[in-house]
């Protein structure tokens, strides 16, 4: 996902000017961190560069002048080709809780290492209880509900991630032995 492809999707519902879009991309996506408003316009520089958006007007109302942006049809295509697109996933499979129970396997042994994994199992869960409550308030809105989802479907692959891992360590201390 691109800053710039997030611009365009928020531009297809009209012109905007930089602070409108830098407004409208923290409400629509309330979870993730708040765009600055220099990457805002470093993103509105590179999408009119490519094409895709275009000054529309210069406002002067008593302050410094806002720039008025539009989506060009070439920014409009370009919005449906990746819109359209699939994100790949991950070719990585290194991630933080795998490399902390391996290390405290190898470093700490078999008991702390699964004493670590009922730990953070405790944590997923209460962080998935968490956020099942909080999905139940009807002020949320569809991009936070979606967001709420997503990560509570990511967590609950972290629990059966930790029940295997933690039943691996059971095996891998059996087999030592």
């Amino acid at each position: 996902m691109t800053t710039g492809h997030v611009l365009l999707g928020l531009l297809s519902r009209g012109q905007q000017h930089g602070y409108d879009l830098k407004r409208a991309h923290d409400a629509a996506f309330p979870s993730a961190r708040p765009i600055a408003p220099g990457q805002v316009y470093t993103a509105l520089e590179r999408a009119a560069a490519k094409g895709w958006v275009e000054l529309a007007a210069v406002e002067r109302d008593g302050g410094p002048d806002r720039r008025v942006y539009a989506l060009t049809a070439a920014g409009r295509a370009e919005l449906e080709r990746w819109a359209g697109s699939t994100e790949p996933p991950d070719a990585l499979l290194s991630h933080p809780l795998a490399t902390r129970a391996t290390v405290a396997m190898l470093a700490l042994g078999p008991d702390a290492a699964r004493a670590f994994l009922d730990r953070q199992r405790v944590a997923v869960v209460d962080r998935m209880r968490e956020l099942t409550r909080t999905k139940t308030d009807p002020a949320l809105t569809l991009g936070e509900r979606l967001a709420t989802d997503h990560a509570i479907a990511h967590l609950d692959a972290d629990v059966r991630w930790l029940e295997a891992a933690a039943e691996r360590v059971v095996d891998l201390t059996e087999e030592i032995r």
